[in-house]
């Protein structure tokens, strides 16, 4: 009888530990999955959708995107890491954040100035000038082009900033096309690789990468890539990001368009930053 009642508790022992580490180890681990997607990205999938154009003797990639609710367009840094001699290509830094569709960003690690708020975290307040435009993406869904001289970057962060490049220029603003038709970026040629992102209305966004200097696309100028934009998907705001070899454009886990910094050899350039929706 002792020996029944031993074996009893023993069995009733076993189970009680089994229990344990059943919900120690599997149950909280569910737990913990449940919180992990309930992330403010990860509610429901973004639509995005990919398609190519050419205009101007030049091939277009855009990356129409519509987000849901509490969805907000993310930017991530090459190791993950802010600093100026830090760099990677736009896949790797895709690869490694997640992402659906990815761009080039604005390069910051090239410049000592300009504003950079990524992620909703200031890591850069030293302004280009007064006149320098900077695209700010909001929290809300909404996306403005602003002037340093206008706000300091503590001041974008406090209204909302979530994403802030300094690169420029503003293509389209308020609806209106900004550049005109002999405008450029420093010394760059006329017809290049571009890269730019678009905005139609709350939580519509474009990413647009062209690709240029060879002899099946020939590139665009400041003033192409605004009027495309704007006449053939409407964007009420557009904003060119860092291009020429830089230009990349990353879909489901590979890179669809051609960079190349000389049109002969195709290559991603290794840059600071990346622009993506998951």
């Amino acid at each position: 009888m002792k020996k029944l009642a031993l074996i009893v508790f023993t069995v009733g022992l076993l189970g009680s530990t089994a229990y344990v580490l059943l919900s120690t180890f599997v149950l909280e681990q569910h737990l913990q999955t449940s919180v992990a997607v309930a992330t403010p990205n990860a509610t429901d999938s973004a639509r995005i959708e990919v398609s190519t154009h050419t205009a101007h003797d030049t091939k277009i990639y855009v990356a129409d995107i519509k987000l849901q609710p509490g969805q907000v367009v993310q930017t991530a840094l090459a190791d993950n890491t802010y600093g100026k001699n830090v760099s990677n290509t736009t896949s790797d830094i895709a690869g490694a954040a997640g992402a659906e569709i990815a761009v080039n960003g604005d390069f910051y690690g090239a410049r000592t100035n300009g504003y950079v708020i990524r992620n909703g975290e200031l890591l850069r307040k030293l302004k280009v000038s007064d006149d320098q435009e900077d695209v700010v993406l909001w929290r809300d869904g909404t996306m403005t082009i602003i002037s340093e001289g206008n706000y300091t970057a503590q001041e974008l962060l406090d209204k909302g900033a979530m994403q802030v490049m300094s690169f420029g220029p503003g293509l389209v603003i308020d609806g209106k096309t900004e550049v005109s038709a002999t405008e450029e970026v420093g010394i760059s040629m006329e017809s290049n690789p571009r890269t730019a992102i678009g905005y139609v209305d709350k939580g519509h966004y474009l990413l647009v990468v062209a690709d240029g200097r060879t002899d099946v696309s020939e590139g665009l100028s400041l003033y192409e890539l605004a009027e495309f934009m704007k006449n053939k998907f409407n964007v009420t705001q557009a904003y060119n990001l860092d291009g020429g070899g830089s230009s990349t454009m990353y879909h489901k886990g590979q890179v669809i368009n051609r960079p190349t910094t000389n049109g002969t050899d195709f290559s991603e350039r290794e840059v600071s930053d990346i622009v993506y929706v998951k």
